[in-house]
């Protein structure tokens, strides 16, 4: 139930982070936008469990997933905006 819990929150923290974080190199498509954010979920919460913010077990909440659904998308913009220049 956790890894299904994680990719519900992970939806709308795409969905939000791109809200927070609108912009031309971001994806624009609705699916491309929900996946970042389930990764960005999963990044937020196996962080959080290794510097021993979350338990083994425990997801990221809503706030840690939209802030790791932020850095996905922040990543994606640097990295698409480099090979867009080449």
């Amino acid at each position: 139930m956790g890894i299904v819990w994680t990719i519900i929150i992970g939806f709308v923290a795409g969905v939000i982070a791109k809200f927070i974080m609108p912009g031309s190199n971001e994806p624009a498509g609705f699916i491309l936008t929900t996946i970042l954010g389930i990764i960005g979920a999963f990044v937020a919460t196996w962080l959080g469990q290794s510097l021993g913010w979350y338990a083994p077990g425990e997801g990221a909440g809503l706030i840690g997933a939209i802030v790791g659904a932020i850095i996905v998308l922040a990543v994606w913009a640097a990295i698409s905006g480099r090979s867009r220049a080449v």
